[in-house]
């Protein structure tokens, strides 16, 4: 009679770890029975280098103050982790080492890790490799980064009460996600939280893409900034909105300076487009800002420095106008830089075009947007209108935003 044999049953680690491996940011933060965004932590995914060569590793480069000509190198590219070299220095830094909030022990720690929709077979290969001969994680799961948007409090986030904390959390049937990141833009149909590989799109335009942009622009019209991504994306993420009434804004920059053309305050949703930028101070620490436009001849006179009395406060400034909505446009008009792809809400439109009709009213009344690019003003109310503008008319079009990572912790281990 054959020898039974024997299966032995190995307990899982109690710890783990949860990173979505973006493109500008690492999220990053151990597992918890009551998750909230405490517990996670965000960390800058690039090397960076300062005039004097010296180089900031991840979370590093939080306590830098001079970010003057400084070189950025990414381990992500269009997406995808191609820069494991690089990539291995960061998650060293933050994961082994004993300063660092987010150390373990990967012998003793379960990993879940994301990755962008579509990963070329190569590139998932090569990562399972890293993470299995390099660092000896206990358990290790994979998965598409827009996937485990499935798992949060998907209709809540529309306004409905919120279930009890001891309720298990299902995965929501069905959920569109549209991711709007620094890299790429993606939309992936989920279906009980797994992707629909058949109906997922791809833009390939990015945060990344339009703080180029706005550098070219601003070193045409103002100063050369082309060595200087750092101060260019910072004004972005404060300057930069979505226009909702893209021609008129268009207008009124050309016409009225960004000012009313009947000479009333602007109320509600009008705003004063032209404002302008004070760039920061490296030597002093100060940031960078938005301020009203102040076209007096004083202005002019402390940006050129000739003020009258000896030691009074010199502004480096520069006047913005159309650059504020004309940027984040091409996330709608690619083809205003020649691009031959369909714009977001376009792209929406696309991605159903790749299921039955019979999921088009489920899908597109629970869409969900994360992603940096969406916190940008103006954006949720110009690609909800978009999506409306296209969908059949008796689909209710819902959109919501992913909770925001505002409160989310930056990983500094100077804490």
């Amino acid at each position: 009679m054959p020898r039974r044999s024997t299966v032995h049953e190995h307990s899982l680690p109690e710890r783990t770890l949860v990173v979505d491996n973006g493109g500008y940011t690492i999220k990053a933060g151990f597992a918890s029975p009551s998750p909230s965004l405490e517990h996670c932590h965000l960390i800058p995914n690039c090397l960076a280098r300062e005039r004097n060569k010296k180089v900031w590793v991840g979370a590093e480069i939080n306590g830098c103050r001079d970010f003057g000509e400084m070189a950025f190198r990414r381990p992500v590219e269009k997406g995808y982790l191609v820069n494991w070299e690089a990539e291995k220095a960061i998650w060293d830094s933050s994961f082994l080492d004993s300063k660092s909030k987010l150390n373990c022990n990967p012998h003793d720690t379960n990993l879940i890790l994301t990755e962008a929709p579509n990963t070329p077979v190569a590139l998932q290969t090569n990562c399972d490799q890293i993470v299995f001969e390099e660092y000896g994680f206990s358990t290790y799961s994979r998965h598409t980064a827009p996937s485990l948007n499935a798992y949060n409090e998907i209709q809540h986030l529309f306004g409905a009460p919120a279930r009890e904390a001891s309720i298990s959390a299902d995965p929501a049937e069905c959920l569109l996600v549209i991711d709007s990141g620094f890299s790429h833009s993606t939309v992936t149909p989920l279906l009980a939280g797994r992707p629909v590989q058949q109906a997922i799109r791809r833009l390939d335009i990015g945060g990344k893409m339009l703080t180029n942009y706005l550098k070219e622009i601003l070193s045409i019209r103002h100063y050369n900034l082309m060595n200087e991504e750092h101060l260019v994306n910072e004004a972005k993420e404060k300057i930069c909105f979505v226009s909702n009434q893209f021609r008129s804004d268009l207008e009124q920059t050309w016409q009225g300076k960004g000012q009313a053309q009947d000479g009333r305050d602007k109320k509600g949703d009008e705003r004063d487009i032209v404002i302008d930028y004070v760039l920061p101070d490296y030597n002093t620490g100060t940031e960078g800002y938005m301020r009203p436009h102040d076209p007096s001849p004083a202005a002019r006179m402390k940006k050129l420095g000739a003020v009258a009395n000896p030691g009074a406060l010199v502004e480096d400034f520069m006047t913005l106008g159309n650059e504020r909505f004309a940027v984040p446009e091409l996330l709608f008009n690619p083809m205003d830089v020649g691009m031959k792809e369909a714009g977001l809400h376009e792209t929406v439109l696309q991605s159903m075009s790749g299921l039955p009709e019979g999921l088009w009213p489920a899908m597109l009344a629970n869409i969900v947007v994360v992603g940096g690019n969406c916190l940008m003003d103006g954006f949720m109310e110009r690609l909800e209108t978009g999506i409306r503008q296209l969908a059949p008319a008796e689909c209710v079009v819902r959109v919501a935003r992913g909770p925001e990572y505002d409160s989310v912790l930056p990983l500094n281990d100077d804490d």
